[in-house]
């Protein structure tokens, strides 16, 4: 299958290529549009991206059935979160009423037993840090977690 660039696409491609933030998948099947169009084989375009060849193709086919939108990947990739909002909101709620300090390893245990939610105290840990970090300044968040030297 060869594809056939205007100048203006070749032009969105090539800046699509060369964006910071765009991921890199993306720009990945931007190059390989931009080496079809330029005549290179399915073959070669698969060995210089370490790429299989069916992968190729497949990039060139979402080009033609979904044009520029085909460069993305689909909504719904990748891995859920095991936790919700209202899941964090609960620990805070309950470390604010609590005179108790917990440790990761008790909260995580808490959360599963209380909402069925399975964080490891690791896991749960980076979340939390990374939570208080994001409110650390707004001035509904004041209080901190009280889980100890652990954050």
């Amino acid at each position: 299958m060869k594809v056939f660039l205007s100048e203006e696409e070749k032009l969105t491609l090539e800046e699509l290529r060369k964006a910071k933030n765009i991921p890199q998948r993306t720009k990945d099947r931007a190059q390989v549009l931009l080496l079809n169009a330029r005549g290179l084989k399915n073959e070669q375009i698969a060995k210089g991206l370490n790429w299989a060849i069916s992968t190729v193709r497949q990039t060139l086919h979402r080009w033609e059935k979904l044009g520029l939108a085909g460069l993305w990947d689909a909504p719904g990739r990748g891995g859920k979160p095991r936790y919700s909002e209202s899941d964090l909101i609960y620990l805070e709620n309950c470390l604010a009423q609590e005179p108790k300090a917990y440790n990761s390893q008790e909260l995580a245990k808490k959360l599963a037993s209380d909402r069925q939610v399975n964080l490891s105290a690791d896991r749960l840990r980076r979340v939390l840090k990374k939570r208080r970090r994001k409110f650390a300044n707004t001035p509904t968040h004041k209080e901190e977690f009280r889980i100890g030297r652990e954050l």
